[in-house]
C-alpha cells in the first residue's frame, strides 16, 4: 500500500511540475489529509506512515528540480505553512513559532518539518502551484490567478487529488496583447 501511495504522489508531482512549468526556487504547496488517503474522514485517522509515503514520493522530485516544498498544516494550526527558512527569507514570509504534530498540524506537515534542513512555520504564502490531497483547501496559499490542472493521477490512496498552477493576471483590456508563454 505505501509503495503505491509513494508512486502515485511522485507521478502526480512530476506531472504538475510539467504543466505548471515550475522553475528553481519557486514554491509548491501541498495540503494532505493522511486520513483521507487511508479511506477515512479528514481529521479522524492521522497516519505518520501514510504521510511519510507521500513525502517520499514528492520531496525527492522537489529537491531534484530545486523547488521549495511547502506543507499546509490542518485547521488546528490555522492552515499555517511549513517550509525551508531559505524560502521564507527569499519571499519575505515572516516565521511564527509552532511545531506541527500529527493531531495539531497534521501528519504530512509533521513529516515535512522533520525532513527539512531548516524548517520554519509561516502564516501564509503565495505558492506557484499546489496539490490538494484529500480536500484540504490549499487555495488560500496560491498566487492570485490559480488555474486548475487535471492530472492523470486522480487519487492518492483513497483521497481525491486536485492540482493547480498559477499565472500572472491579464491586464489592459481589449487592445492588450499577451505573452503566450505565460498562459
Amino acid at each position: 500500500m505505501f509503495d503505491q501511495i509513494r508512486e502515485q504522489a511522485a507521478a502526480a508531482v512530476r506531472e504538475l511540475f510539467e504543466a505548471a512549468k515550475l522553475e528553481e526556487r519557486e514554491v509548491l504547496v501541498v495540503g494532505c489529509s493522511s486520513s483521507e488517503v487511508g479511506g477515512h474522514k479528514i481529521g479522524t485517522d492521522s497516519s505518520p506512515d501514510v504521510a511519510a509515503a507521500i513525502l517520499s514520493g514528492i520531496y525527492p522530485v522537489c529537491r531534484e528540480r530545486g523547488v521549495f516544498l511547502a506543507a499546509q498544516c490542518c485547521e488546528h494550526l490555522n492552515r499555517a505553512i511549513i517550509l525551508e527558512r531559505e524560502a521564507a527569507q527569499l519571499y519575505g514570509w515572516e516565521p511564527v513559532n509552532v511545531v506541527p504534530q500529527p493531531k495539531a498540524g497534521g501528519s504530512f506537515a509533521t513529516a515535512v518539518y522533520a525532513a527539512l534542513e531548516h524548517p520554519v512555520a509561516v502564516e501564509e504564502i503565495r505558492a506557484h502551484a499546489g496539490l490538494d490531497i484529500g480536500g484540504t483547501l490549499i487555495g488560500m496559499h496560491l498566487r492570485r490567478v490559480a488555474v486548475p490542472v487535471r492530472l492523470s493521477t486522480a487519487k492518492i490512496g483513497e483521497a481525491n487529488l486536485l492540482a493547480a498552477r498559477t499565472r500572472p493576471k491579464f491586464i489592459g483590456g481589449i487592445r492588450a496583447h499577451y505573452d503566450e508563454s505565460l498562459l
